[in-house]
């Protein structure tokens, strides 16, 4: 039997998740700013606590707008944001797990090889596919066999973001260490950037490369 508090906080969250079901594209922007507000920052115990231990089922709805609008939608920039609040939350393992389910590293990948999407986009998406490989060796694999190095390293040459540019370069480094079955992919790809017409790409795949040697 749950108790009334139980049923009440229950009902809460059905009431939520039925307000973002109906909301329209400036309903969802709101619920997702508010989201931030309150949420950045919280562990998975918080986040479960806060949705009445059915934080998933925000997610999962996240996770499905994202994949159904990702070329075109108006607030990328808050729902990857939203995104990164679950998969950042500490020991929040299975959300990432759940986001690697629907294919969220490929459409990550996809959105930065999108020449008509904000820099700022992109740079949330290699924020959040740095928390895929911080999370250990296998998922530094899965951004690899994902074609993950050769995107990023195209992104790294063509990027007009300078913050960009040096967080892709984190995440190529982060790729090249303590995964040997792919660091020598990641070693090719550095070298591919450096023919670009960036000379900040150029001199960041240096440093990388300076590294790795």
């Amino acid at each position: 039997m749950t108790s009334v508090k139980e049923q009440e906080a229950i009902r809460k969250l059905m009431v939520f998740l039925q307000e973002w079901d109906s909301a329209h594209k400036a309903g969802r922007s709101c619920i997702l700013d508010n989201f931030i507000k309150s949420s950045d920052g919280k562990t998975e115990a918080e986040l479960e606590l806060e949705f009445s231990h059915g934080a998933s089922l925000f997610l999962a709805r996240l996770t499905t707008w994202l994949r159904m609008t990702y070329t075109h939608s108006t607030c990328l920039d808050r729902l990857l944001k939203s995104i990164g609040i679950f998969l950042s939350a500490a020991s929040g393992r299975r959300y990432l797990i759940e986001f690697l389910e629907i294919g969220g590293v490929l459409i990550l990948l996809e959105i930065l090889g999108l020449s008509h999407l904000k820099e700022e986009d992109k740079r949330e998406c290699v924020k959040l596919l740095q928390l895929v490989a911080d999370a250990g060796r296998k998922y530094r694999e899965l951004i690899c066999e994902s074609y993950g190095v050769q995107c990023l390293a195209e992104f790294l040459a063509t990027s007009n973001s300078a913050e960009a540019q040096e967080d892709t370069q984190v995440l190529l480094d982060s790729l090249g260490r303590g995964n040997p079955k792919y660091q020598n992919q990641v070693y090719k790809g550095l070298l591919a950037v450096l023919p670009c017409a960036s000379p900040r790409a150029q001199q960041l795949a240096l440093r990388t490369l300076g590294v790795m040697q």
